[in-house]
């Protein structure tokens, strides 16, 4: 009997630890599959992150469809009403684009009428516009420089003076690069991410045997000559704000000293928020992600700076004031959501979480236009109050850590006092997505260019990107941009000539008129007018 009770106990020892086995097995395959979801959803479905409206009905709010920064309209009396048949298009050409005439005529002996053989006249035209496109050519600029001796001196003194006429200094001295190809290279290669050897192959294939390397030295060259004063200076000019944004991504640099060609390497930025006059994106190529290097970049900088969730920032002196960036919250939210059946998404906790963050970003939209005193004061009202409601939310919901609920929950808690500083001033943003969206042109170039070859190269591409990126940030032509500074540049100070560094700096009144974009329908663009992300 005992022998019996002994054996019944194990048995039930044996089921319950069978039970616990296939708990947790079932735990590992519903992981398991979220995983699979979400890695189907990023290699198959949309890149967008976007939600369905309907999802913020779970506020039940009148003004959820409201936007307080559109006027009331005024009551007008519609008499009559015409359908104007317009031609739905983008395409848009500006209207100083040199225009080339070609007029087609009948000979002198095919103007005979059919009827009289009188002669025929014309009695209208009919006119159709193309679009020409001439591809990039290479000319030689050969500079002669006359020098000047008196002839009467030569036959009368046994001293003559020689005077020479005045010559442009070379952007590369001993070189045969112009200021028009290197700025033409590196917009190719950091703007529209053309590798040098396709560059190289382009150019064979045009006559030209210019070699990469030939290129890469090129580019090196003018940058530790001309562009780091001005990288220097921008620096400095960053640096004097009071609100920035920060973000990293990685680089391979194969010739690093004492790193594995394979190791990681970063390219970090740092850039000017909404509220600047005039837009600055910086990049520092630097060999590792230890937080002392956005400590020594930032030394002299002191107030808000925007960020992700990475722990380095979150250890820099206390002059600088780390905001979170709801937008990462959001994004795990929303991942979560995604690896659910769709049977089960609408009701679900992650489809509450994207709903929360969704509308204090609508509110966000709401107040883009007002002022930053009045946007603070917006926000205390009505950000405030739904952020605590949404903290109260997540303190009652329940997850397993492994989960990505559980995962986006943790992130909520432990990033709290980042993510709601963005209500402490009207001039902080909700999101470190202006941030993202600039360093996207350093990942894009990098998918095609693959790596640097040395720590030099990567400091000269982290300058070159600073300055183009900067440029277009402030409605500046990339291209004509770098070939006004490698024109003045080398004979800074001289007549006709820019006197001072500070001169070369977007939003500069020294820039001239034809470096701006020309926009589409308006040949003369507003001066330093940006177009904002």
């Amino acid at each position: 009997m005992e022998t019996q009770e002994i054996s019944a106990e194990k048995l039930l020892n044996m089921l319950e630890e069978k039970d616990r086995k296939i708990a947790k097995l079932e735990q590992q395959v519903q992981w398991l599959m979220s995983q699979i979801r979400l890695a189907k959803h990023k290699q198959f479905g949309a890149s967008s992150e976007r939600t369905d409206e309907a999802q913020l009905s779970i506020f039940n709010e009148a003004e959820l469809g409201s936007d307080m920064t559109m006027p009331e309209p005024d009551l007008t009396e519609v008499k009559t009403h015409y359908r104007k048949r317009t031609r739905l298009t983008t395409d848009k050409l500006p209207k100083d684009l040199p225009v080339e005439i070609i007029e087609h005529e009948l000979p002198a002996e095919d103007c005979i009428c059919p009827e009289c053989n009188g002669k025929m006249h014309t009695m209208g035209k009919e006119i159709r516009e193309e679009l020409k496109i001439i591809p990039a050519r290479a000319v030689i600029v050969r500079h002669i420089q006359h020098v000047y001796a008196c002839r009467n001196c030569e036959t009368t003194s046994d001293h003559v003076p020689i005077l020479k006429a005045n010559i442009p200094e070379p952007v590369i001295k001993g070189g045969f690069a112009s200021p028009e190809t290197i700025a033409h290279i590196a917009v190719q290669k950091f703007m529209m991410a053309s590798p040098l050897y396709r560059q190289e192959q382009e150019w064979k294939q045009n006559g030209i045997l210019l070699s990469r390397q030939t290129m890469s030295n090129w580019l090196i060259k003018a940058c530790e000559d001309w562009l780091e004063p001005v990288y220097e200076e921008m620096k400095r000019r960053l640096c004097a704000h009071e609100v920035l944004h920060a973000d990293e991504t990685t680089l391979q640099v194969l010739k690093e000293p004492e790193k594995a060609a394979q190791s990681k390497s970063y390219m970090w930025l740092y850039r000017t928020s909404g509220e600047a006059k005039h837009q600055l994106v910086l990049y520092d190529y630097q060999p590792d992600r230890k937080r002392i290097r956005p400590e020594a970049f930032l030394k002299n900088f002191k107030g808000y700076l925007h960020t992700d969730g990475y722990q380095g920032y979150h250890r820099l002196p206390k002059d600088i004031i780390v905001v979170g960036c709801l937008a990462h919250l959001r994004r795990k939210f929303f991942d979560a959501f995604k690896t659910l059946p769709k049977e089960k998404q609408a009701e679900s906790n992650a489809a509450i979480g994207v709903a929360y963050c969704d509308r204090l970003f609508h509110f966000e939209k709401q107040f883009a236009l007002l002022s930053p005193e009045k946007r603070h004061k917006e926000r205390e009202q009505l950000s405030r109050p739904l952020f605590d409601q949404f903290y109260q939310w997540i303190k009652g919901t329940a997850a397993l850590p492994n989960t990505l609920l559980g995962k986006a929950i943790h992130y909520a808690k432990s990033q709290r006092r980042y993510l709601e500083r963005y209500l402490l001033d009207g001039r902080l943003e909700i999101s470190n997505n202006r941030a993202e969206r600039s360093i996207k042109p350093f990942v894009i170039g990098r998918k095609n260019w693959l790596f640097s070859n040395t720590p030099k190269g990567a400091r000269a591409s982290a300058i070159y990107y600073s300055l183009i990126v900067s440029a277009g940030e402030n409605g500046l032509n990339p291209f004509e941009y770098l070939t006004w500074i490698f024109t003045h540049a080398p004979n800074l100070g001289r007549a006709g000539y820019i006197t001072s560094v500070t001169d070369f700096l977007p939003g500069s009144a020294a820039i001239p008129e034809k470096i701006l974009t020309p926009q589409p329908g308006n040949p003369s663009p507003k001066k330093f007018a940006w177009e904002e992300n």
